[in-house]
Formats: structure tokens, C-alpha cells, sequence
């Protein structure tokens, strides 16, 4: 379904130049790409990036946003995130989707690691994050090390501005996962010491 929107999509470009745009997949779409895990979604998010440029992700927006035909066909739409938003280290991990790369003439595509995913989920923690979450940990796809690993680079990212103020609420999403999920001890994370 993923696949098949953004095959469409490319057909239906008009490049702005003759280089490949670069798109990196986050959120839900990102982890069943990865994975076996199937859901229900109504997005598929891009991550904004320097390669996204207003001209692009008004394109994306014409072709596949809200209301489009392609939405209508693929019940799918593209969603083109600020890389402000999402709760990230500065610096994501992803990787080339070679197989959907070489299926589209357009676009070079790539996904968010999955534990940086996991680690974004705990912003919003709403029930479908959690039940992301949930299939990842229980196909062993998030190492316990590498998710605190990941996790402190994103509240180093964010503790000198005014997101901070957030943090708190993230390290109880973190050790929810710990407890629930993982089932092992909460890690103690350090935290600015004004909040």
C-alpha cells in the first residue's frame, strides 16, 4: 500500500530539477516497512529535510496531501513533517529502501531506524504510538541499550530550548516502555536540573 502511493506519485512528478529528491519516511509507514507489522494508517509522514524544499513538498502536497485523488485511491496521504516537530535526536538514523528506490525514477527513499521512531513515539504516546511501540519490542526490534543510547541524544537535542519543559513527560513515556514492554528496570536518565 506505502509502496504503491509513492510509486504513484512518482509517475505523476514533475521534478524541479534532474537530481533525485531525497524522502525520508518516518512514524507507523517507517516501522512496516521495516517489519512485518501491519496497521491501519491514514499518513504517510515525511520527514522535512534540506532536500525538501517548498517547491517539493508543495508538489507532495498537490499530488498526494489531504483530499487528493491519490489519498482517494490509496486511502493514504502524505504528510510533510517539520523536523522541529518530532522528538529526535539532531541527528536520525535511517536507511536507503533500495527496493522502492529502484522502483521509481524520482525519489530517493528512506526510513527512520526503528528505535529512532520508538524514541519519537514518546512525545505523544497516544494509543496508536503505543501499540507501535508494542509490535517492535515484541518482534525484537528495540534493544533496550541502543533505545536509552538513542533516547539521551534526542533530550541532549532538545534541553536548551523550550521544549525542554516536555522532558519530564518523555522519561515517564521512556520507563513505561522499560516496565511494561521491555520489562526491565528504568534507567535513570538525567535531566537539566531547572526542571
Amino acid at each position: 500500500m506505502i509502496s504503491a502511493l509513492f510509486q504513484d506519485i512518482d509517475r505523476l512528478w514533475h521534478p524541479p530539477s534532474a537530481s533525485r529528491v531525497r524522502l525520508r519516511i518516518i512514524g507507523s509507514t517507517a516501522l512496516m516497512l521495516q517489519s512485518d507489522y501491519n496497521r491501519g494508517t491514514k499518513d504517510s509522514d515525511v520527514l522535512e529535510t534540506i532536500h525538501v524544499s517548498k517547491v517539493i513538498r508543495d508538489q507532495l502536497k498537490e499530488l498526494a496531501g489531504i483530499g487528493t485523488d491519490l489519498h482517494r485511491k490509496h486511502r493514504l496521504y502524505v504528510d510533510v513533517v517539520s523536523a522541529a516537530l518530532p522528538f529526535l535526536p539532531q541527528v536520525p538514523k535511517c536507511h536507503p529502501l533500495e527496493e522502492l528506490t529502484a522502483s521509481v525514477d524520482h525519489f530517493e527513499i528512506e526510513v527512520m531506524d526503528i528505535v529512532d521512531v520508538v524514541v519519537s513515539k514518546l512525545k505523544r504516546f497516544g494509543t496508536n504510538d503505543i501499540l507501535d511501540i508494542e509490535a517492535m519490542v515484541s518482534r525484537a526490534l528495540v534493544p533496550h541499550a541502543r533505545l536509552i543510547e538513542r533516547f539521551k541524544a534526542a533530550v541532549d537535542h532538545f534541553e536548551m530550548d523550550a521544549r525542554a519543559e516536555d522532558l519530564p513527560k518523555y522519561v515517564g513515556n521512556l520507563h513505561a516502555v522499560e516496565r511494561d514492554m521491555l520489562v526491565v528496570p528504568e534507567t535513570s536518565i538525567e535531566l537539566p536540573h531547572w526542571l
